[in-house]
């Protein structure tokens, strides 16, 4: 609603204002792109998600061939949006990840985006948003990336109190209940519910707990359970 002003300065990813700038700024290219896909969504099942910059095709389709076809023609429309607002998609950083249920090994195809400059081969595992995924919707990846984690931070707190000076085990559980805990239990929800295995995660589990209490307790390896 004002003046045209010149604007020098550029604001920095972290800064609260910049996520706020950058929906604002790229809303309008949604709402073209859904509305020139209107026509196309009744025979395409593709869905558009963004996270601030970050921007993500679902297609829901039997056929990965058919799929990639849907994807691509999505992606090519909004590219050419893009473009038109003078504004760059960082082509080397897009992926392409399949979802299968499917018991037996299956050929996948890449996503030819040749005409952008890439061919896009499926990944094995696919991290979006801190999260870990595999084909079959299987959490080890997951749980075994954010146990190790969990783990070496206990390993590195025990310079921070031993036998003879430092914490006392009272706020040595609390440090482990508010700053571990949350590391090896994050978004626990994907694989802890009713029916699921979860010998391996339990199994993960215990290595932290193990080494928290010898910690806790000033206890030696060799102490009973």
């Amino acid at each position: 609603m004002s003046l045209f002003f010149k604007a020098d300065m550029g604001m920095e990813q972290e800064y609260a204002l910049s996520s706020i700038l950058s929906i604002l700024y790229i809303a309008p290219i949604f709402y073209i792109f859904e509305k020139r896909t209107q026509n196309l969504l009744s025979s395409i099942s593709v869905f558009f998600l963004s996270f601030v910059d970050d921007g993500l095709f679902i297609s829901q389709e039997k056929s990965f061939e058919k799929s990639n076809a849907n994807i691509f023609c999505c992606y090519s429309i909004i590219s050419s949006l893009f473009k038109q607002f003078n504004l760059l998609i960082e082509h080397n950083k897009s992926e392409v990840f399949h979802f299968s249920r499917l018991t037996k090994n299956f050929h996948l195809s890449p996503l030819d985006l040749r005409s952008l400059g890439r061919l896009l081969c499926p990944k094995d595992k696919w991290r979006y948003l801190r999260f870990i995924f595999n084909r079959k919707l299987f959490f080890q990846h997951l749980i075994y990336f954010y146990s190790n984690k969990a783990l070496s931070t206990v390993k590195c707190m025990k310079i921070l109190g031993n036998l003879t000076r430092g914490l006392s085990p009272l706020h040595k559980w609390l440090l482990y209940r508010t700053c571990i805990m949350p590391i090896a239990l994050y978004r626990f929800q994907l694989w802890y519910f009713k029916g699921a295995s979860t010998s391996y995660p339990l199994k993960e589990l215990k290595k932290i707990q193990y080494r928290a209490v010898l910690w806790i307790m000033d206890a030696f390896q060799t102490s009973l359970s």
